[in-house]
């Protein structure tokens, strides 16, 4: 296949992003909202959200998809900022604190996710999927019952009135923004949380690291072809765990940044559209099932949460209720979501289709040859 980028050719590549910045500038002037509030708000949620995107990209390295069960992770970073609040450690050390305490649980929890990928090679995506549910039920259970029982809670302000369970919302004053105001930078109208994008350049330059590292290799290996890779001598399944394990170490450290950006938890609902929401975001930025880069990170959280912003004040403004931006930020959330899906079966299998004709081309050269 010829790699000349042919106009088709790049809107097929690009569709969803084309498509996400058309609808972002249509809506920018019916939302009313100044350049600078919006400029504003997309380096905050670049420094709130990019942390757990960035946790999917080692597990498409390996060839698993997009890991929908790093929902796993982002449970362990709300238990530890629980644990965190009980024990009223402020600041960036009960920021630390939430993710020691939760990092043993996370790697647990991540094996326990790797292991049953491993069992459905193949359907990864909806495997993840349906095991956050699943696990999502013991994390309920644990919480509303376990918390103040079976574990002796010592702050009284964040159990239920029943004496154990803990509370729906939390308040996370105590660590509230405590890593983003660290560094914050000002440069005219702009404040930019430095140790947030810090702990972001730490983490891709880890991702660069490693993809370089034998590990790294072998997990390009496995998600090019996992029979070539066994019969390279490859443990297969282990590099399979190791990646789900690191994709939810990150997303449980990527709980906690998002959690004290917000500065309060829904202790039952705030992780269960975590994978969802970076799911879309790395999606919107070009990624796809099988290929996924640093650069589609940044640009599909830039172009989601643009368009987040302005949807709501859009809607207000041209249907005259708010919620209708809150629904349509939604519907464009599954929708990005379901159209890359769709976008990248039909390539592979336009793909396949050329590589066959080429087969059938070569064979065809080669049989006249013959005959000659």
């Amino acid at each position: 296949m010829s790699g000349k980028m042919t106009p088709g050719r790049f809107l097929r590549e690009n569709a969803v992003i084309i498509i996400f910045i058309i609808i972002t500038l249509a809506a920018i002037q019916p939302s009313g909202l100044s350049l600078t509030y919006i400029v504003q708000e997309l380096l905050t949620r670049l420094g709130r959200n990019s942390f757990l995107v960035l946790a999917l990209l080692i597990p498409i390295y390996a060839g698993m998809g997009l890991n929908f069960g790093m929902t796993l992770g982002a449970m362990a970073g709300q238990i530890g900022l629980i644990f965190a609040i009980n024990y009223n450690i402020t600041g960036v050390n009960g920021l630390l604190f939430a993710v020691l305490a939760s990092m043993p649980l996370a790697i647990l929890m991540g094996y326990i996710c790797g292991v049953v990928l491993n069992n459905a090679k193949g359907r990864e995506m909806v495997t993840g999927f349906i095991l956050a549910f699943f696990m999502d039920g013991i994390y309920q259970f644990f919480v509303l019952y376990t918390l103040g029982y079976a574990v002796p809670m010592k702050n009284p302000a964040i159990v239920l009135s029943r004496g154990y369970g803990i509370r729906n919302t939390l308040n996370l004053d105590i660590v509230r923004q405590s890593l983003d105001t660290w560094w914050m930078l000002k440069i005219g109208p702009f404040s930019l949380p430095m140790a947030s994008y810090l702990v972001i350049v730490v983490l891709c330059l880890f991702i660069v690291w490693f993809k370089k590292t034998k590990m790294g290799q072998d997990m390009r290996a496995v998600g090019h072809d996992m029979a070539v890779a066994n019969s390279s001598g490859i443990p297969v399944n282990r590099t399979r765990i190791i990646a789900i394990i690191i994709s939810t170490v990150f997303a449980c450290i990527g709980q906690v940044i998002f959690l004290q950006n917000m500065g309060n938890m829904a202790t039952y609902g705030a992780h269960t559209q975590t994978a969802f929401f970076a799911v879309a975001a790395i999606l919107v930025g070009g990624a796809s099932v099988k290929k996924a880069s640093l650069a589609n990170v940044f640009v599909g959280v830039v172009l989601l949460h643009a368009l987040f912003v302005v949807t709501p004040n859009a809607g207000q403004k041209v249907f005259g209720q708010a919620m209708i931006g809150e629904y349509f930020r939604q519907f464009i959330g599954y929708g990005v979501i379901a159209l890359s899906l769709v976008l990248y079966a039909w390539r592979s299998r336009k793909e396949a289709e050329r590589q066959r004709e080429g087969l059938r081309g070569g064979t065809a050269a080669a049989a006249q040859g013959g005959a000659k």
